[in-house]
C-alpha cells in the first residue's frame, strides 16, 4: 500500500509542481470558460487528457512509440496556446455544446503529447518490471490533482464574476490573454528552434 502512495504522489507533484507550471496554464486555459454547473464537462475533458496521458506513457515506456523530447516540449506550449487562442475568439459566444468536442480533441491531443513526454522521467522512476501498475497509480495521483487544479480556477472564476463583476466573457477574456502572454516566450525559447 505504501508504494501506491508513492507513485500517487509523483502523479500529484507532476501536475502541482510549480516549477512545471505548463499544466497548470493547459488547465486554466481548458477550464476558465465553464462554471460549477459544467462540472460534469470540465471533469470528462480533464478525464479525456489522463486517459491518453497513460495510453501514450505506455506506448513511450514500452517502447512502443518514441518520440523526441524537444518535439514534445515544443508542442505542449504550443497546444496550451491553442486552447488559449479557441477560447478567447469563442468567449461569449453561445456555441459551446458545439465547442466542448473541439475541446475535447485538444484536451486528448495534449493527453497523448504530454504522456509522450513524460515517459522518459517516467522510465527512471518505475522498477524494469511491472510498469504498469506504477503508472496507473500515477495516472489517479495526475488525475487528482488536475481536479484539484480545476477546483481552484472554478472558485477563482466565481470569486471574480461575483465579487468583482466581472462578466464571465470578460474573465475568459484576460484569462486567455494571460495565458498566451505566459506561454508565447515557452514557444520563443523552445529548442526546436535551435
Amino acid at each position: 500500500m505504501s508504494e501506491f502512495w508513492i507513485y500517487f504522489e509523483i502523479g500529484l507533484r507532476h501536475i502541482l509542481d510549480i516549477k512545471a507550471y505548463d499544466h497548470i496554464l493547459f488547465l486554466i486555459a481548458l477550464t476558465v470558460p465553464y462554471a460549477f454547473k459544467d462540472w460534469k464537462k470540465v471533469l470528462i475533458l480533464v478525464t479525456i487528457f489522463t486517459l491518453a496521458h497513460t495510453v501514450a506513457l505506455a506506448l513511450s515506456a514500452f517502447n512502443w512509440v518514441v518520440i523526441k523530447v524537444s518535439l514534445t516540449a515544443f508542442l505542449i506550449p504550443v497546444i496550451i496556446l491553442i486552447t488559449a487562442l479557441f477560447h478567447l475568439f469563442t468567449a461569449g459566444k453561445s456555441s459551446k455544446n458545439e465547442s466542448i468536442s473541439i475541446i475535447g480533441f485538444i484536451s486528448l491531443f495534449f493527453g497523448i503529447v504530454h504522456g509522450l513526454g513524460y515517459a522518459e522521467h517516467f522510465r527512471t522512476l518505475a522498477p524494469a518490471s511491472g510498469k504498469l501498475i506504477p503508472m496507473l497509480e500515477i495516472s489517479l495521483g495526475i488525475e487528482t490533482a488536475q481536479i484539484i487544479v480545476v477546483i481552484v480556477v472554478l472558485i477563482l472564476s466565481y470569486i471574480v464574476q461575483t465579487f468583482f463583476r466581472f462578466s464571465k466573457r470578460d474573465w475568459t477574456l484576460v484569462m486567455s490573454a494571460f495565458v498566451i502572454g505566459v506561454v508565447l516566450p515557452m514557444i520563443i525559447a523552445s529548442e526546436i528552434w535551435k
